[in-house]
């Protein structure tokens, strides 16, 4: 297999892609992002497109088009949104306060878009896919939530204010339809699907 990059400094992908056994380094994107799509699973590719393609481009400048035959570039973006309406990162505690209201007691999606990056006779090939995965939260009281938001600042940094993986906020979450590792932040099923058959 080529030499994995994955284009993203998220420690929960970084976990995902360890412990699916795959070996790769990491050079993070620095690519203005541009939002041109209004679909969340239309953005989260795009995002992610634009990642892995800036990354693929400082892998050919640093080592070359030859030698850039010998990568691919992993660039991810998740997207966390209901009926349609995308919740980023809370501006701040209000903000994630009213996030958690509007998901106390109802179904969301969370949607990661995934682009691989690699190269054949110089040319470029790119594989773009996205994963939806349905979350369901209990029903979530005012109390709650402010004990939630004032536990930790763990809300502060996650689309849709809550984690699923050893937070606090995983305790809302009443069901999961599809990928869980989805939810936290890479489908990595699917991706090694998708690595065989770029493989082959």
């Amino acid at each position: 297999m080529k030499n994995i990059i994955l284009a993203s400094q998220s420690p929960r992908r970084k976990e995902l892609l360890a412990q699916a056994g795959f070996s790769f380094e990491i050079i993070t994107s620095d690519v203005e992002e541009i939002i041109t799509h209004t679909k969340p699973w239309e953005i989260a590719e795009s995002l992610s497109s634009q990642k892995a393609e800036d990354v693929f481009n400082k892998v050919i400048d640093k080592y070359g088009e030859d030698k850039a035959d010998n990568y691919l570039v992993i660039g991810a973006d998740t997207i966390v949104a209901i009926e349609d309406r995308i919740l980023g990162k809370p501006k701040d505690r209000a903000d994630a306060y009213d996030m958690m209201k509007l998901l106390s007691g109802k179904t969301h999606q969370v949607y990661t878009g995934v682009t691989v990056v690699s190269s054949g006779d110089t040319k470029s090939n790119i594989h773009t896919f996205n994963e939806c995965t349905d979350v369901t939260f209990y029903e979530i009281t005012d109390d709650e939530i402010n004990e939630y938001l004032d536990a930790s600042l763990e809300w502060s940094d996650k689309a849709g204010a809550y984690g699923i993986q050893a937070t606090v906020g995983a305790k809302f979450v009443k069901e999961i339809k599809g990928d869980y590792n989805n939810v936290v932040g890479l489908p990595i099923a699917r991706l090694y699907q998708v690595l065989k058959e770029i493989e082959r």
